[in-house]
């Protein structure tokens, strides 16, 4: 199963909570709601749309129970995230939450090792594995290199404060962009779809002056190979 991250993040990629002032205060946090105002049909078909892609979804402890506790209470059939979120199979990592206490079914709770457990999972035919919220678990899944897409719908806000997608710390990363996915929406929000090709370091380069032009000098590409390009000035 192919495993992809999407979720919601501001200017200063902020995920913390979007959605509601108090769908997550730890760390003091009181900032939250903030895509609320930038919400429209235009950002709700692509969340769709991601969710079309789902096959069974991935939590962290907290996110599984925020959205559990919000989306098993949507019964309207025409709702497609409802539905997915509602029917399909659902894995939380936790190593305090027991069987009985997960009651968003179908539900099955990974207590081992989360990198062994998740590995184990991507290897299953399916459909997409979906992680929505769960900032503690993406570092995880960052961190070993499990993640194979992310889709973030960025909003034109710059929150100041709150858990961070990529935090200080973060192993170093390259990504490919999916062009035909990603675009400015009306209102501002960018979807993004973005494809990991290089984990645990990032490519590097200068301007300088040669012959009395101003050159781009890069160093060496994710192949290994050097790489030189020119331009008349730097951007």
């Amino acid at each position: 199963m192919l495993l992809s991250v999407n979720t919601f993040v501001s200017l200063d990629g902020v995920m913390q909570g979007p959605g509601n002032p108090d769908e997550d205060r730890s760390g003091g946090f009181d900032r939250g709601g903030w895509l609320v105002p930038y919400a429209s049909a235009h950002t709700t078909a692509v969340v769709e749309s991601w969710f079309r892609e789902a096959g069974a979804f991935l939590f962290g402890r907290t996110s599984y129970g925020l959205l559990g506790g919000y989306w098993s209470k949507v019964a309207e059939p025409g709702d497609l995230i409802a539905t997915k979120l509602n029917t399909l199979p659902k894995h939380v990592v936790s190593s305090t939450l027991t069987g009985e206490q997960a009651d968003w079914s179908p539900t099955t709770v990974l207590s081992g090792d989360p990198v062994d457990e998740i590995r184990r999972l991507k290897e299953l035919p399916g459909r997409e594995l979906q992680v929505h919220g769960s900032w503690k678990l993406v570092q995880t899944l960052h961190r070993a290199g499990l993640v194979d897409l992310y889709r973030l719908l960025q909003y034109p806000v710059v929150v100041g404060a709150g858990k961070r997608l990529f935090p200080d710390g973060s192993t170093p990363a390259t990504f490919a962009i999916d062009e035909e996915s990603s675009r400015v929406l009306p209102g501002g929000v960018v979807s993004l779809t973005l494809e990991p090709v290089g984990l645990g370091a990032i490519s590097a380069g200068a301007y300088i002056v040669d012959d009395g032009r101003s050159t781009t000098v890069l160093g060496q590409d994710r192949r290994g190979t050097p790489a030189v390009s020119t331009s008349t000035k730097p951007v």
